[in-house]
């Protein structure tokens, strides 16, 4: 008898140490359990008649949320003892041994298996979705600009303004030396008159008089051109005057191409910023130098042409062709009478 009881109170002892070595080798310690599992690791059934205890430890500790197996429904019910029980449930063996490898604690990999369906997947957290954007109509929704127009709209230059860019790039012209006219000038020979003019007169470039002082149209044919502007109605120094080069060509001959081209961004600069509402072209290599054409001014005067497809340009003959040509006059009055009629303004027949 007394050996029966030391035998059995010896597989009890194992029972306990091998539940409490797997249960710290699995990491479960301080975690909530179920209260019968030590209940049914000593050998007694649950309350319930639930899974063996082995099976309820690996359940209450690595296998939170596992589903329970349904408990065994025998013909002996409640009158079934809990050994019978245990054995057609699978419980733990009665020997020591059998008891100790059911509690044993699993391989590692094992445990990692076991243990990773007892949490919920934690989900990222969403960035937040953002805010739909009110739609914009077609006629609520700005037009697209050139640049430089955008600009001149939202900043205009003051005349002030104008005035005192022109005569920086007339410094700049001052020191030019982009093509080989500027070895035998005395001068450059940038502009004369009013900036803000609404027309503009463009020759073809300097003469001896104009190297010397330094302003365009001073000598016999400007003398004519002043006559010209006054029976326009005009001051001679209310108007813009300026030519396609700045230098004076050796001997007066007319500018190469390459002296035109290299000149021509300063005339550009300049109508940019004057505005001017009519051009009015003194001569073919003035019309040459504004729109590139080669044609003679013969053909070309009196008709109108576009200057950067804007600015109206009327070619005429030149003041110095008058002076060999006096008959040319009436024909040069009709166009400036163009030109006046254009800008709205009137003037007297003349001869």
């Amino acid at each position: 008898m007394v050996e029966a009881l030391r035998e059995e109170l010896a597989d009890l002892t194992a029972s306990v140490r091998a539940f409490l070595e797997w249960h710290a080798m699995t990491g479960a310690d301080g975690l909530p359990g179920d209260p019968s599992a030590l209940h049914e690791a000593l050998g007694a059934s649950s309350p319930e008649g639930g899974p063996p205890a082995a099976r309820r430890a690996e359940r209450g500790f690595a296998g939170l949320d596992a589903p329970a197996p349904a408990a065994p429904r025998g013909g002996g019910g409640a009158a079934s003892a809990p050994a019978a029980q245990r054995s057609a449930a699978g419980a733990s063996p009665a020997h020591p041994e059998q008891r100790a490898a059911a509690f044993s604690p699993p391989h590692p990999e094992q445990r990692a298996a076991e243990a990773q369906p007892a949490r919920a997947p934690v989900q990222p957290p969403r960035a937040p979705e953002p805010s739909p954007r009110p739609a914009v109509s077609a006629a609520a929704a700005p037009r697209a600009e050139p640049a430089a127009r955008a600009l001149a709209a939202a900043q205009p230059e003051s005349p002030e303004e104008r005035v005192a860019r022109l005569s920086l790039i007339a410094e700049e012209v001052r020191t030019c030396q982009k093509c080989p006219l500027h070895e035998g000038r005395t001068h450059t020979v940038f502009s004369r008159g009013n900036p803000l003019s609404e027309i503009v007169f463009v020759g073809e470039g300097p003469g001896a008089e104009e190297d010397q002082q330094g302003e365009p149209f001073v000598g016999p044919a400007g003398q004519l051109l002043d006559k010209m502007i006054a029976a326009m109605g005009y001051h001679r120094d209310g108007v813009y005057i300026c030519n396609i080069v700045k230098c004076r060509p050796p001997k007066n001959r007319k500018p190469e191409p390459a002296e035109m081209a290299a000149c021509s961004p300063y005339l550009a600069s300049q109508l940019a910023l004057i505005k001017p509402k009519v051009i009015v072209a003194l001569g073919a290599t003035a019309v040459q130098g504004l729109i590139g054409t080669t044609e003679g001014i013969t053909k070309l005067r009196g008709t109108w042409k576009l200057y950067k497809g804007s600015i109206p340009i009327m070619p005429t003959f030149h003041p110095a062709y008058l002076l060999r040509q006096p008959g040319a006059k009436r024909e040069v009055w009709s166009d400036l009478k163009e030109v006046m009629r254009h800008l709205g303004k009137s003037a007297p027949d003349r001869g």
